[in-house]
């Protein structure tokens, strides 16, 4: 069975519309993946310090490090659901993604000093909900735009996003509804993958 890696982010828990958004999507996707889940909202890497980077040069990547990330390298498929905040996503995320992008873990240095991704998905799925009518693209969408940068960075062909705006807004009745359209497009986007 192929293997997939949900990245969560969605730090409110079972309250959080991102995150009944992608289980609606893993729910197709567990047909033909087994995942494994990242819950980041009780793990807590920190920022990559000057103590940490010295740190990785003298004794190697940490364990929770090199666990996760050999994870990401040989995924199928990457699955990272995040709400949108401040113009991007938590900063758990961040700090996560910050741990993962390490040479020898989702990346290498080629010869001649260039990059290479080495991790094995040909697609991240983005999964998202904002309060707001920022589209996915603009260039208020940090999260989207950074997501592509970290998918160049490790060798991932392909970012797809879905994204359901105007959650803070809309009436329950059209949330709802807008929701339900998100969902069916994910579960119709997830039959390819």
């Amino acid at each position: 069975m192929k293997q997939l890696v949900y990245i969560n982010a969605c730090i409110r828990g079972a309250e959080s519309r991102t995150r009944k958004l992608a289980e609606a999507m893993l729910h197709e996707l567990a047909q033909r993946y087994e995942i494994t889940e990242i819950d980041l909202s009780n793990y807590d890497p920190g920022c990559v310090t000057e103590d940490i980077f010295k740190r990785r040069q003298q004794i190697g990547l940490p364990e929770d490090d090199l666990r996760y990330g050999n994870k990401i390298a040989t995924a199928d498929l990457i699955v990272v659901a995040a709400p949108f905040w401040d113009m991007s996503f938590p900063a758990v995320l961040k700090a996560f993604i910050e741990h993962m992008c390490a040479p020898g873990l989702t990346f290498k240095y080629n010869p001649d000093g260039s990059n290479q991704g080495i991790c094995k998905a040909e697609k991240m799925l983005y999964i998202t909900t904002r309060g707001g009518f920022t589209e996915t693209g603009s260039q208020l969408d940090q999260g989207t735009s950074y997501l592509n940068a970290i998918c160049w960075l490790w060798g991932i062909p392909h970012l797809e996003t879905i994204a359901v705006t105007g959650t803070d807004v809309h009436s329950p009745e059209e949330l709802q509804k807008k929701m339900a359209e998100a969902v069916e497009k994910g579960k119709n986007m997830c039959k390819e993958f």
